[in-house]
């Protein structure tokens, strides 16, 4: 048993470590390394948070080996991330996306309801996970220290109060155009290093130390009776239904979580890192779970009671008297903790503020002055999550439903799946069915899932677990439509996943979207294929008769509504020398729009794309001769590239034909597909080339050939002639 002082100096200096290394990389000048592509993909590890590493021990010892179903579905949408992730990068770097919610909303035209709808999904499904996280800390701190019960009230506010400081100190000191977190980054892979190097410490001594080898160990389990721990079995319900169940929630998650998202596409600097990411991430699984059956056979072997399953990771080594290696594992299990917190916390905190305060703050006159106070809102965000999960920590630490709220996250999550995955491969899906998906889904997460944890909790008093709603069997939220066979977490995820996918299916067939909208599903969908980016120099070619300094000054008035003002004349500087305009007095019009789409990129980082669209519609204007002469550049193209039906439709719509800057973005996609015309003629050409070539060589040696025929003939005939 280890003194209460030596627990808080470990983790006071392993944070404090951790916060330097955090600094010094901020500090650092940017740019890569060789080590970038190492830090990226260590960092996805964070993945494995406390309950893989102390909750698939608890797992397997009760179920054996479905615990591997999440594994091998991430595992599995691993193998995908060079089709998926690299696309989802491009769309970052193109549209600027700062997270999950944005990354979906800029499929569906920006909607400010898609991103507000998958925030309120993520802010109702993490925290119970980051409450998991919590609970995993205070409990291992009453392992060790010489207390009787988890002190909440103690150790568990403290644990809280140092959680919130280091999310705002590591993630939250800044509003960042990019909204990359270099020092994140590296924490997040020092911790995923630790989690490793604490598993296979554990793993080898139980393994090695206290038995003879794998096969000792097997043996001993064989002889005890505990074969069920090599095999699958659950209390209720198929076991093929929940492999596939544990299987779908593992490929999602893995690349839908919000940390997950953020980590993989937003800190992703380079799409050749996706690479380094796939292999390390699967030889990092690999390595995770080796030794679990054995530690759960060990644990039981020696007499822990299953109950405390989740807890063998750290009481074997614990009670074995091996003091530092408690220490490391729980040491591993705090990082595989703390970094989930930090992370999610941060992401959750972003979302929260950029799709829904910042709406209605840009809604609501009297609150407007809110937007000079952006990034202390994200602060009161991390506070607010991080103690409404410590809330909810405590209120359930006794009960088994903050395990099951774990799985309540992961089922939330997959209701990203269908608009955000459907989105990027099937043209039809557009906002009102990725809306009408994403509400019924959560609808049927919550009744089927939610409500019976709460009536079992004692929340509601209702005989619905029994008889149904008004007394109707069908809707049994456990047995909806008499499907009365799977557990509850296979039954939910089923139901919520047929509906979602269904509405969108519906919605999106009986809603027909707008030019806009279908113009912004041209250009996301090209940027998926050909990863064109959006900084693209422009010919111009018009009069500069535009003064540039009233445009310089009203973006920087319009980002420091949002930006603090000397952060955003940085930033117009920024974009106006890389435009080339800092040392003109006039501009033409499309360089005018060109100088508007960049500022929205810049400003998409800090509040993001959605929002970011709708305040530079909003905030920005054009004068008479700008609209007319955007009005007419877009006939003079569409008469070019299109001919008369798209100069009529222009007429026939003069407000979508004003709408800012979509006749730069055909003029763009024009242009880069007849570029990629002409490759593909000099492809065809050098191919005709080779062949002429390979044919001139053919007709020489056939030459050669009938020359060689021809002096043997004659040479022959010469013969003859002597002879005779």
């Amino acid at each position: 048993m280890f003194s209460t002082s030596l627990v808080i100096v470990i983790i006071s200096l392993y944070m404090a470590f951790l916060f330097a290394v955090a600094q010094l990389v901020e500090k650092r000048p940017g740019g890569r390394s060789a080590l970038t592509p190492y830090i990226y993909a260590l960092s996805l590890t964070v993945y494995f948070t406390s309950w893989s590493f102390y909750g698939n021990v608890g797992f397997a010892t009760e179920s054996g080996l479905i615990y591997l179903g999440t594994e091998f579905g991430s595992v599995a949408a691993v193998l995908f991330w060079w089709y998926t992730v690299r696309r989802m990068v491009r769309i970052k770097e193109t549209y600027h996306i700062t997270d999950v919610a944005d990354f979906i909303s800029v499929r569906y035209s920006r909607s400010q309801a898609v991103a507000a709808l998958v925030t309120l999904t993520a802010l109702f499904g993490i925290p119970p996970y980051i409450a998991l996280q919590l609970k995993s800390i205070v409990s291992t701190i009453s392992i060790i220290l010489p207390v009787s019960q988890e002190d909440w009230d103690g150790s568990g506010l403290m644990v809280m109060l140092a959680m919130a400081v280091f999310t705002v100190l590591f993630g939250a000191r800044r509003l960042d155009p990019t909204e990359r977190h270099p020092g994140v980054t590296v924490v997040l892979a020092l911790q995923g290093l630790v989690k490793i190097a604490a598993t296979l410490a554990i793993g080898i001594f139980v393994v090695y130390g206290q038995y003879g080898g794998f096969g000792d160990i097997f043996d001993r389990i064989d002889a005890a009776g505990l074969e069920r721990l090599k095999s699958a079995s659950i209390p209720q319900g198929s076991v093929a239904a929940e492999w596939i169940t544990l299987f779908v929630m593992g490929m999602v998650t893995v690349q839908c979580l919000p940390r997950q998202f953020h980590l993989l596409v937003v800190e992703n600097s380079h799409e050749r890192d996706i690479f380094k990411a796939m292999l390390l991430f699967v030889v990092f699984t690999v390595l995770f779970d080796l030794f679990v059956i054995p530690i759960a056979g060990a644990g039981l072997l020696q007499g822990l009671p299953p109950e405390q399953a989740d807890e063998f990771v750290l009481r074997l080594p614990y009670v074995a008297g091996a003091d530092w290696l408690t220490l490391l594992v729980f040491v591993g299990g705090f990082s595989a903790a703390s970094g989930m917190i930090i992370i999610s916390t941060m992401t959750l905190s972003t979302m929260a503020t950029n799709h829904l305060l910042l709406p209605v703050i840009e809604g609501v006159n009297a609150l407007s002055f809110l937007r000079h106070y952006l990034l202390p809102l994200r602060w009161l965000m991390i506070v607010l999550i991080i103690i409404f999960s410590y809330g909810v920590a405590w209120a359930f630490s006794g009960s088994y439903m903050l395990v099951a709220m774990g799985t309540f996250s992961f089922v939330a999550v997959v209701q990203f799946a269908p608009a955000m995955l459907g989105g990027m491969v099937w043209r039809r899906a557009n906002r009102v069915g990725a809306v009408a998906g994403l509400g019924a889904g959560l609808l049927l997460w919550f009744y089927t899932l939610v409500v019976p944890a709460f009536i079992r909790q004692g929340w509601i008093e209702t005989p619905i677990l029994e008889q149904g709603p008004w007394q109707i069997t069908w809707l049994h939220p456990e047995a909806l439509f008499g499907v009365n066979s799977l557990s509850p977490l296979s039954h939910s995820m089923f139901w919520s996943l047929v509906f979602n996918i269904l509405f969108l299916i519906v919605g999106s067939w009986i809603y027909s979207p707008s030019k806009e909208e279908r113009t912004n599903l041209v250009e996301f969908l090209r940027t998926l294929s050909s990863g064109s980016r959006m900084h693209k120099g422009r010919p111009t070619g018009l009069e500069a008769y535009i003064p540039f300094q009233p445009k310089y000054k009203e973006a920087v008035r319009l980002l420091s509504r949002y930006l603090p003002e000397q952060h955003a004349v940085r930033e117009v500087v920024q974009i106006a020398e890389l435009l080339r305009t800092s040392d003109k007095d006039s501009i033409t019009i499309i360089e005018l729009v060109e100088f508007h789409r960049m500022l929205e990129m810049t400003l998409s980082g800090s509040i993001g794309a959605a929002s970011a669209h709708r305040v530079i519609e909003t905030g920005i204007g054009y004068s008479e001769r700008e609209k007319r002469d955007l009005q007419a550049i877009y006939s003079h193209i569409a008469m070019e590239l299109g001919g008369p039906s798209l100069i009529a439709e222009s007429q026939d719509h003069p407000a979508q034909a004003d709408t800012r800057y979509n006749f730069v973005n055909e003029l763009q996609q024009t242009i880069e597909a007849q570029q990629q015309q002409i490759e593909d003629q000099n492809i065809q050409l050098e191919r005709l080339k080779q062949r002429l070539e390979r044919s001139d060589a053919e007709l020489f040696e056939q030459r050669i050939l009938v020359q060689k025929l021809t002096q043997e003939i004659k040479a022959s005939h010469g013969q003859n002639g002597r002879e005779k």
